[in-house]
């Protein structure tokens, strides 16, 4: 989305509020289909970011929170180590791109997903609460062309592991390392909590025309619907999302390992089958599936260090995180033959955000 000469990446819809407007991963009319946990979700910013090339060595982004958000600063993809917590009260961010950075040739960043004069203001970490956007300044400000971005779009829908829940910062989530990787641009659906393949949303995903890949975490969330229900639901999202465009590929990953694999159960917890039956479940779906883009990727061979695991048994650490990213670059990158930078060009889905 393009907005007041940036590029709100990530951002589907704005809303007007308190002076600015608050960023959103789905269109208003999508939100209010949801259900009440996705409608919340998808209001949290993970992933969203403010990019902008500027003629200016400074220019400054001013940002609010509706309770307290998270903000990383990169430059293309080098890390500026810049840190913030936003929190209601309007804040203003100076952008000043590292001398290094600004004077490096391009021979030695050519081959990276983006160009180094891409300031990027990303969203997500340990605090991430709606954000507003109040005001940009700094002279020649632009949204980037497609050449300074990556090629290829990966989307990425799944619960709090693929939101990004517990990560440091949002370029460690396992769907951010796994983009690293393939040096795609991420479009981060996580939705924490809520994963529940709603029609509204399965609809949306396949509606949209600005991602190449996709890949499914379908779903610890549901392990309190019947595995019929479940069925139901991830059958409709499956064959909807890849039935959209046969020649986007679509990877399906069964539950990630969680407490309940290994022997401890939550008296809380009411669930409608064992971890493996709604694996199982999944599996069906795909072989039942007779759409050639649809792929099964067995989250047990993503996730395989339990050791990596935060202390509740089911949300990964970074370190876990990172290994995911790596072992799911791995499953989705021979699929992409003929996309981006590992075939041929890709299509014009790049030259706008979504």
């Amino acid at each position: 989305m393009i907005y007041d000469d940036v590029e709100l990446h990530n951002v589907a819809g704005i809303q007007s509020v308190n002076g600015g407007v608050r960023l959103q991963r789905v269109p208003e009319d999508v939100r209010e289909h949801l259900e009440e946990g996705a409608r919340m979700r998808v209001m949290q910013p993970d992933n969203c970011e403010i990019r902008f090339v500027s003629d200016s060595a400074e220019s400054y982004v001013t940002l609010s929170s509706e309770g307290e958000t998270d903000v990383t600063v990169f430059n293309g993809t080098f890390d500026e180590r810049a840190r913030y917590t936003i929190g209601q009260e309007p804040t203003t961010i100076r952008l000043c791109p590292q001398d290094r950075v600004q004077r490096l040739g391009r021979k030695w960043w050519k081959d990276q997903p983006f160009a180094p004069n891409v300031r990027r203001v990303i969203f997500g970490g340990y605090r991430r609460d709606p954000v507003i956007l109040h005001d940009i300044k700094g002279e020649g400000v632009r949204p980037p062309r497609p050449e300074e971005l990556p090629g290829i779009r990966y989307l990425a829908y799944g619960t709090s592991i693929t939101h990004g829940f517990d990560c440091a910062g949002p370029h460690l989530s396992y769907v951010a390392q796994a983009a690293w990787h393939l040096k795609a641009d991420l479009i981060n659906l996580g939705v924490g909590g809520a994963c529940h393949c709603e029609k509204a949303f399965a609809d949306h995903i396949a509606g949209r025309t600005d991602w190449d890949i996709a890949s499914l975490a379908l779903s610890v969330n549901m392990q309190g619907f019947s595995l019929d229900e479940f069925r139901k639901r991830v059958a409709y999202l499956v064959n909807t999302v890849a039935g959209a465009d046969t020649s986007r590929p679509v990877g399906c990953i069964t539950l990630y390992p969680y407490f309940r694999d290994f022997g401890v159960e939550d008296s809380d917890l009411q669930c409608g089958g064992t971890p493996d039956a709604y694996r199982q479940s999944l599996r069906d779906v795909v072989v039942e599936c007779p759409l050639p883009n649809v792929h099964l990727i067995e989250g047990q061979e993503v996730l395989t260090n339990i050791g990596g695991l935060t202390g509740d048994l089911i949300h990964p650490s970074d370190n876990a995180m990172i290994e995911m990213g790596r072992n799911l670059s791995d499953r989705l990158k021979p699929w992409l033959k003929g996309h981006g930078p590992t075939g041929s060009p890709t299509n014009e889905s790049n030259a706008t955000s979504g």
